[in-house]
C-alpha cells in the first residue's frame, strides 16, 4: 500500500498490477475501496483478486499468479517490480515457487536457469520482499 501511497502522491507514470489475497472478500477485502479508487483513476492498471475461502476450493495468489502466468512473464520482461508482502510462512514461501514455477514455463527455462533469473531479479531490486 505504501508503494501505491507514494506513487500516487509523486504522480509517478508506469503500470501496476496488484495481486491481493486474503481469506473471506466479505471481512477480509480491507483495503477494497482504496484499491477500487486507484484501479478507477488508472494508478492500478490490474487488480487480481484471490480469497481462499469465497469458494469450495481454495484458491490464493500463487493460482491467480499461475492463471495469468502469460502476462506475468511479459510484465517481467518489460522491467516489472515484484514486491511480496504479508505471512513469511506459507504464503511467501507459494509465491516464490510459483514465481519460479512462471519464469521455468514461461522462460522455458530449466531449474537452475529460473534460480538464476529469480536471484537476478533480487540483486536488481525488482524482486522485493517484506514478510514476516
Amino acid at each position: 500500500m505504501a508503494f501505491l501511497q507514494e506513487r500516487e502522491a509523486r504522480g509517478d507514470a508506469g503500470r501496476n498490477w496488484v495481486f491481493f489475497g486474503n481469506p473471506e472478500s466479505a471481512k477480509d477485502h480491507i483495503y477494497k475501496d482504496q484499491l477500487e479508487k486507484w484501479r478507477s483513476e488508472g494508478l492500478i492498471s490490474r487488480l487480481t483478486l484471490a480469497f481462499s475461502r469465497d469458494q469450495k476450493e481454495k484458491v490464493y495468489v500463487q493460482n491467480r499468479m499461475r492463471e495469468q502466468a502469460r502476462e506475468f512473464w511479459a510484465w517481467l520482461e518489460a522491467g516489472a517490480v515484484i514486491y511480496i508482502c504479508g505471512d513469511a510462512e506459507r504464503m511467501a514461501k507459494d509465491v516464490d515457487t510459483a514465481l519460479h514455477d512462471i519464469v521455468m514455463e514461461q522462460g522455458q527455462m530449466n531449474e537452475a536457469q529460473a534460480k538464476r533469473y529469480v536471484e537476478t531479479l533480487a540483486s536488481e531490486h525488482r524482486y522485493l520482499r517484506d514478510v514476516y
